[in-house]
């Protein structure tokens, strides 16, 4: 890729930044009052997540110039370091920094992005999301959120439950719709599929809209609810259409994490994925006593992007990628 040097000037306009700076702030005095302690935590690690829906970005690292370079990896989240201060006794923690993702770059995507991560000891997915729909009433400037269930709003668009359709209920659906798509998808790929082109564009118009009780297939970090295996306690949210947030009531059990991150691993080479080695010092700290608790991960660029009303990240952050 060549770069003119005519695009020296930044993405956003200086007031544009200047504006971003005061939202930070109030962000973080969100957090401050309510007796968070902000942490920092690495950003290029020995390992990374293993989700095949999240492409790291690599880095060779070498100590000494006269040395093989070591793979490294700048991370997607602060997640798993953050859980281990969890496990350490950190209590409540926030983070503003950046992450990286491979094959992200749109009007909604950047490979290097501002994420706003928090994690509450003792809380469930339901109790966080109170406390989400706090901060985007203060940013946002609104009064209200609404919510509803995965199965509801598959319900509310297509008359359909997502949990007992069939494959070939799913794939009529999708041509109905006049979407081409693989047909050797499995029923949750199916159904990520319906629910990003065809749901998530709908969500958040009037309201930021909160979806809560997803697949358990989809739990991803988040728990699977005793009282109904089928659904995960894991939440999104959404708002003009666009994802802004991802929060769980966090797993706990270090052997069923280290079963889902094998499961990954095994999707991602039936799909020629980079295999990713597996963070064993975040099983270390599962292992030794994660303290029940629920965390989110927000993007801060596109909150900001709505908050003032921009068509585009680019607009709302100093240099966006095809000016780094």
């Amino acid at each position: 890729m060549t770069i003119s040097t005519s695009s020296w000037k930044p993405s956003a306009s200086i007031e544009t930044l200047k504006v971003r700076a005061h939202l930070i702030r109030q962000i973080q005095r969100f957090f401050d009052e309510r007796g968070f302690l902000e942490v920092d935590t690495p950003l290029m690690c020995s390992s990374t997540g293993t989700d095949p829906n999240i492409e790291s970005i690599s880095a060779l690292f070498k100590p000494f110039a006269d040395v093989h370079p070591t793979p490294y990896y700048l991370q997607s989240s602060p997640e798993f370091a953050m859980k281990r201060l969890l496990a350490a006794g950190s209590g409540p923690t926030y983070q503003i920094c950046k992450a990286f993702r491979n094959g992200e770059v749109g009007r909604y995507h950047n490979p290097e992005f501002t994420m706003l991560e928090w994690y509450r000891p003792d809380w469930d997915d339901h109790a966080l999301m109170e406390e989400v729909a706090d901060l985007l009433k203060l940013i946002l400037k609104c009064e209200q959120v609404e919510k509803f269930t995965y199965r509801e709003v598959f319900q509310h668009f297509f008359n359909l439950d997502p949990f007992h359709a069939s494959i070939e209920d799913l794939q009529s659906l999708v041509r109905e719709n006049h979407l081409e798509a693989d047909l050797s998808l499995s029923h949750d790929g199916w159904l990520q599929l319906i629910m990003s082109h065809f749901i998530e564009p709908q969500l958040g118009q009037t309201l930021p809209t909160f979806i809560y009780d997803f697949p358990a297939s989809q739990a991803a970090l988040a728990r699977i609810k005793p009282e109904n295996n089928l659904l995960a306690a894991r939440f999104e949210v959404y708002v003009k259409g666009i994802e802004l947030a991802n929060g769980f009531h966090e797993l706990l059990d270090a052997d069923e994490q280290k079963a889902r991150f094998l499961q990954d691993l095994e999707t991602r080479k039936t799909q020629n994925q980079p295999i990713t080695p597996l963070d064993e010092l975040f099983l270390a700290a599962l292992k030794a006593g994660l303290p029940d608790c629920s965390g989110v991960a927000l993007g801060v660029d596109r909150l900001i992007m709505l908050a003032l009303n921009k068509p585009s990240i680019d607009q709302v952050i100093s240099f966006d990628f095809l000016k780094s």
